[in-house]
């Protein structure tokens, strides 16, 4: 019998106005299971992790985590939910070490246990050579690194990372490449969203690529290949196997630049 999801979401709808900018969005992510959200530019990706985050109310559908639901309104139930967006949201002055502690009490984690977890964390994404000096000091990706420590904290069972590698130097995107691998084969379930098709090969067992606020597919990227009935001589981008998660993407949402 196949084990009950982690993380299942279930017809997720948002609207602004007369704007409907996540559309019915259902999925599961298994335990353990790296899944990628994927879209261009104003597909609904954040709006859409925001909602299962329980940061954003959905005007329908649900969102239940580890057999929980979640909502704004239930925040114990977001507990086993760790999420690290694209802003960068820690103190300049202070440590990395010292950042963590004052997000981990915020936490209200106990002091001889954070401690503790915060060393561990700080191994995770590479930054325990580092832990003493101040953000300040801190290159753009060692910072979205001690972001995602900060995610870590509390031990959550499901991991949401929003565009985590953006504007890195290539040793930090290395880094939390690693990382979220690492997490991976221990066990930790990971919904990652992502502009760069590689990192989604490379990372997600499946994907959702999003657009205009609807799941347009989903699958391994063996699945998505087959399902748009690509074939490299109806290929521009390919690689030397044949067609690539960048050819399907760009057959099903288009190649017109978006701006917003």
């Amino acid at each position: 019998m196949a084990s009950e999801p982690l993380l299942a979401c279930d017809g997720l709808t948002k609207t602004y106005g007369d704007r409907t900018v996540v559309n019915g969005v259902s999925f599961q992510v298994a335990p353990g299971e790296t899944y990628g959200l994927l879209g261009p530019n104003g597909a609904g990706k954040t709006t859409t992790i925001s909602m299962i985050a329980g940061i954003l109310a959905a005007d329908a559908g649900s969102v239940r985590v580890a057999a929980n639901e979640v909502s704004p309104t239930a925040p114990r139930s977001r507990a086993a939910i760790g999420l690290v967006p694209q802003e960068i949201a820690h103190y300049p002055d202070l440590s990395g070490r010292e950042n963590l502690m004052f997000f981990g009490r915020l936490q209200m984690m106990p002091r001889a246990q954070l401690k503790a977890r915060v060393d561990e964390v700080l191994e995770v994404v590479g930054l325990a050579d580092r832990a003493g000096d101040p953000l300040e000091e801190y290159s753009g990706g060692m910072k979205r690194r001690c972001n995602i420590a900060a995610g870590l904290l509390h031990q959550p069972e499901l991991l949401i990372l929003d565009e985590p590698t953006v504007g890195v130097d290539p040793q930090s995107r290395n880094a939390i490449l690693g990382a979220v691998e690492q997490l991976a084969g221990e066990g930790m379930s990971v919904l990652y969203t992502t502009h760069y098709m590689e990192e989604a090969e490379r990372l997600c067992d499946r994907v959702a690529i999003l657009d205009e606020g609807v799941v347009v597919a989903e699958g391994s990227r063996d699945d998505l290949i087959a399902a748009s009935g690509l074939g490299e001589e109806a290929v521009e981008v390919v690689t030397r196997t044949g067609p690539d998660l960048e050819a399907v993407f760009l057959a099903l949402t288009g190649k017109a630049l978006r701006d917003t």
